[in-house]
């Protein structure tokens, strides 16, 4: 078969599955998180049969442990965090109007100094504005995130088959990577290979590492903020733990939302309103020191910029279930680009008839390949 005819059949066998994915993006989210489970505890099974159990014994004592570990949270934490989300939503028109108003004084008491001209009821008026505004947005957002995941979550099918089909998967896992490996085409094989191997490499790297990252730095804000007395601290710092895997995006909605609150809650006091900003300046020198260079490290070449794109792309296409596909195709897709343009840059399309000539002086200067 031509190389040409093989790119046909791949690009049908592609285009097939995304049209399989986007007709039955309704039912697939209990499947497509299964998946993800298995694919995320499957190193703990893998431990677990290092110490001498068989693979069944081995799947069951780690779906058990988090199963047990998920309902212990979910007894512990989701009561307090459904609690604190609706005060946080009753009270929310409150710190805004007060937000407004300690701005609205400031506004009349500095401002005429530097500006005569200035007319601080129309900077009320603006920040009225964007307040609505972004509250009406946000509302749209979180309406489309619970509408299009009305469509594919029905969340008792959820809880009971997520782990149905989490169990085989992860019992069946190395058998159905074999399986895949023996499909390959010869020809193409190691290519193949090297190609999925980089895919996992990058995905388990980040998808582990910054699940990590995320619970460890939600940990920290939620028990700082709590112990600091403010309001809703549990709630906020979560949040920011749960949105750190896009950089600086946790940290700088929780540091808003955490700051608005510390300055409505203990104004005139800027001790508490400093620990509040002191946090996640400790917080955001963890992540960037620590926890991000030994959990999540610098091979994932996942950019930030590329992964936002990916989950608003999929999210928007196939909704839920295009969130938790976002970060794996991501990863393959950017795999691949580089694959290719590596290819381009060692072609004679790129070198031109002088293609060994360009080489030989660049292995005699010691040049690096532009993709290194």
């Amino acid at each position: 078969m031509s190389l040409q005819k093989q790119f046909v059949v791949w690009m049908c066998a592609f285009g097939a599955f995304v049209l399989c994915i986007y007709v039955f993006r309704g039912v697939l989210l209990p499947f497509v998180a299964g998946m993800a489970l298995a694919y995320l505890l499957d190193p703990v099974a893998d431990a677990f049969e290092r110490i001498g159990l068989n693979r069944m014994w081995a799947t069951i004592c780690v779906l058990m442990i988090f199963v047990l570990i998920f309902m212990l949270l979910l007894i512990l934490i989701v009561p307090t965090l459904a609690h604190q989300m609706a005060g946080f939503s009753k009270n929310l028109p409150t710190y805004v109007a007060s937000l407004q108003a300690m701005v609205s004084k400031s506004t009349a008491d500095y401002m005429p100094k530097f500006l005569s001209n200035f007319d601080a009821e129309s900077l009320q008026n603006n920040i009225k504005d964007l307040v609505s505004q972004g509250a009406s947005w946000a509302g749209q957002l979180i309406q489309s995130i619970w509408n299009g995941g009305q469509a594919v979550l029905n969340m008792l099918a959820l809880l009971v088959i997520t782990p149905v089909v989490a169990f085989y998967m992860l019992h069946d896992w190395d058998r159905m990577v074999e399986t895949v490996d023996e499909l390959l085409p010869r020809d193409h094989r190691k290519v193949i290979r090297e190609l999925f191997d980089q895919i996992d490499e990058s995905v388990s790297g980040f998808v582990r590492g910054q699940i990590l990252v995320g619970l460890i730095l939600g940990t920290f804000y939620a028990i700082g903020l709590s112990l600091l007395g403010l309001n809703f601290g549990l709630l906020i710092g979560l949040i920011a733990g749960i949105i750190s895997f896009v950089p600086y995006a946790g940290a700088t909605i929780g540091l808003i939302l955490s700051g608005g609150v510390a300055i409505v809650q203990f104004w005139p006091d800027p001790i508490p309103i400093g620990i509040t900003f002191g946090i996640f300046a400790m917080g955001q020198f963890l992540e960037g020191n620590i926890l991000q260079p030994r959990l999540v490290g610098e091979r994932v070449g996942l950019h930030p910029v590329w992964l936002m794109f990916a989950l608003l792309a999929f999210g928007s296409l196939f909704g839920f279930v295009g969130m938790l596909i976002a970060v794996p195709a991501a990863a393959a897709v950017g795999v691949i680009v580089r694959y290719i343009l590596n290819q381009y840059i060692h072609s004679p399309l790129y070198r031109g008839h002088g293609g060994d000539l360009l080489e030989d002086k660049s292995e005699a200067g010691g040049a690096k390949d532009p993709l290194s």
